[in-house]
């Protein structure tokens, strides 16, 4: 897959010289999956994707299918928070509103995604899920920190900070 270079609205790459390209993060598009290359300083200026030309972030958790989940995770240069849940779990709808707070917080600087133990089995065993909500911090596609059970916005937040 080609990375493309996104810095705000435009895509302005072709003047960029070499050290500029090696400064820029990798981020992946929760559209359409491509990889976008985003200079750290323009994160905060609301990035289109170099393909689909949506918006990189809009503030909200992306759902994640077992076929978007390794690029999003391996892919992306900043850290991709996933919660893994199912709709039957009480716990889990009691926290998706404070999931999505934190999500409005910390985004663009963190990824916040979910993924539906359900409809992705596969991706729970891998990941030895064992009791939902669980939430796993990822960099660089590797697991960074782990945790289980219901958290409000302010605890999710403040455990996703310590642990990036």
């Amino acid at each position: 897959m080609q990375s493309r270079v996104v810095t705000g609205h435009d895509n302005r790459s072709r003047g960029m010289n070499m050290e500029a390209q090696a400064e820029n993060l990798n981020v992946v598009c929760p559209h359409c999956h491509s990889t976008n290359r985003v200079p750290p300083r323009r994160l905060g200026e609301s990035p289109i994707c170099g393909a689909c030309k949506g918006q990189l972030f809009e503030g909200h958790p992306v759902a994640l299918s077992e076929a978007d989940f390794d690029r999003q995770v391996q892919n992306s240069d900043i850290p991709v928070v996933v919660d893994f849940w199912a709709p039957w779990c009480g716990p889990c709808r009691a926290m998706a509103p404070s999931f999505e707070r934190a999500a409005r917080e910390l985004e663009p600087h963190v990824r916040f995604a979910k993924v539906n133990t359900d409809e992705a089995g596969p991706l729970a065993v891998r990941f030895g899920i064992r009791g939902i909500p669980t939430v796993i911090i990822f960099k660089r596609g590797k697991e960074i920190a782990r945790v289980s059970g219901a958290m409000d916005a302010a605890r999710l937040v403040q455990w996703v900070r310590g642990n990036q």
